[in-house]
């Protein structure tokens, strides 16, 4: 039993130890109904940084975020594995609008939460941001990485 434990707390740790280094944050903006809403967000562009997203994290400020960064439209599916803080995650198009939302997910949770359609991209806030600043489907979505300035 206490082998096991061992082991267990190692994998981890090595989880964190190797959890690969994202780029460093840049502003975006959501443009809802209400006006612009800003974020400060890390950039997750390569498939490692995609794995780790924000797993293992106590927390996230409420102005920030993960923005995953795809090559090219294509749908993807996340997951909450590993993931501690409920978030709500807007899968993005090309164009920059937002084409679904998931809300307030499930920390731990490893159902896949798919985008429904093709996007560019998805973007990782705080569960109940969506709900708290009257972000919907539509808004637009501006960052660099996007290729839109924010």
């Amino acid at each position: 039993m206490w082998r096991s434990t061992i082991l267990g707390g190692i994998l981890l740790f090595s989880a964190f130890v190797a959890a690969p280094a994202l780029a460093d944050s840049q502003p975006l903006t959501i443009e809802t109904g209400g006006g612009k809403q800003q974020f400060t967000v890390e950039l997750a562009t390569t498939p490692d940084q995609m794995t780790i997203g924000l797993m293992f994290r106590q927390s996230l400020p409420a102005d920030a975020g993960m923005l995953f960064v795809y090559p090219s439209e294509r749908q993807v599916e996340f997951w909450m594995k590993n993931t501690y803080i409920p978030l709500d995650l807007l899968f993005i198009g090309a164009d920059g609008h937002i084409r679904h939302i998931a809300e307030r997910t499930v920390p731990l949770n490893e159902t896949p939460i798919p985008s429904i359609e093709e996007v560019r991209a998805v973007l990782e806030v705080n569960g109940g941001t969506v709900s708290r600043l009257g972000i919907k489907e539509g808004d637009v979505v501006r960052a660099s990485a996007l290729g839109s300035a924010p």
